[in-house]
């Protein structure tokens, strides 16, 4: 018997691993030089040359979502054979590359309208870069819970997918806008996104845990879910009835554990004008935090 087999690692499931393992590292890899193509640049020359910060952190939001999306793809029982698994794991890692970029095309558009993203990213504009790294790994953690609730491989299945996805970016869009009212309330009508372009960081963080707080929040909403491919419409009523559910609780829960954790701190005055960034990562943290327990409970 060897080290493997004395763990419960069989031939058949070591290439398995190699397969899925070295289809991640392909995607992983398409998706780096992806960044590049959509840029019309070279990521290379920005990533190692120009040494453009912003490009780098939209790069590492890009291929952490698709990290966290073949985790989805990954998780259940081993295929029947090499080849379905080879082509089981391919499906679902390029659905999810495309539903990615997809995603942060439809938040460029509709979203965040009012700002050039990819201008902004390659002048080096950090918040900005924050906020689309943010969004992508929101997406991805969409996608991945999707996934894992979806089964089979067909194309009821992708259907399902996308309609969950919809949902997922209609959510995206309903927090942006939500903020920005509030923002625009707090600051006598001065725009959210502009204090992004004009560099706010600290705005850029919290902007960037509220939507990864969404992104976990639709995992807990999966846990209500019961999958029936075949039910179109009740499944993208069901996803979008449980996901606005999990974000009223989300926001109620965090205005009381801010109020608590951060008592006797005026949190707009230290963000939105004072621009403080360690007050803003405690914030974007709390975020997380609650979006994870909330997830962990429902589970």
């Amino acid at each position: 018997m060897t080290l493997f087999q004395e763990f419960g690692i069989t031939q058949e499931l070591a290439i398995i691993l190699a397969i899925d393992l070295g289809i991640a590292v392909l995607l992983l890899t398409l998706m780096r030089y992806m960044q590049g193509w959509s840029a019309k640049v070279n990521s290379r020359d920005e990533l190692a040359v120009r040494d453009n910060f912003a490009f780098g952190i939209s790069t590492a939001g890009a291929v952490g979502a698709l990290g966290i999306v073949l985790t989805g793809a990954i998780t259940g029982a081993a295929a029947h054979s090499y080849a379905q698994e080879a082509i089981g794991m391919a499906a679902y890692g390029i659905c999810g590359l495309l539903l990615i970029k997809f995603g942060r095309y439809v938040h460029d558009k509709i979203a965040l309208n009012q700002v050039d993203k990819t201008a902004a990213i390659l002048k080096g504009n950090i918040p900005v870069a924050i906020v689309d790294a943010a969004a992508a790994m929101a997406t991805a953690l969409v996608i991945r819970a999707v996934l894992i609730w979806a089964e089979d491989l067909t194309i009821n299945t992708f259907i399902a997918i996308f309609s969950a996805f919809a949902v997922s970016q209609l959510m995206l869009v309903v927090l942006t806008r939500a903020l920005e009212i509030f923002y625009r309330r707090r600051n006598q009508g001065h725009s959210l996104q502009q204090a992004l372009e004009e560099g706010n960081t600290a705005l850029a963080l919290r902007h960037a845990g509220s939507m990864l707080a969404m992104g976990f929040t639709f995992n807990a909403a999966s846990h209500f879910m019961v999958y029936d491919p075949t039910t179109y419409v009740t499944n993208l009523i069901g996803w979008f009835v449980f996901s606005l559910m999990m974000l009223l609780v989300l926001s109620i829960l965090l205005w009381i554990v801010k109020k608590l954790v951060l008592a006797r701190i005026d949190l707009s005055d230290e963000i939105e004008r004072q621009q403080n960034i360690g007050l803003a990562a405690v914030e974007m943290a709390i975020s997380i935090s609650i979006a994870v327990v909330m997830t962990g409970l429902m589970a």
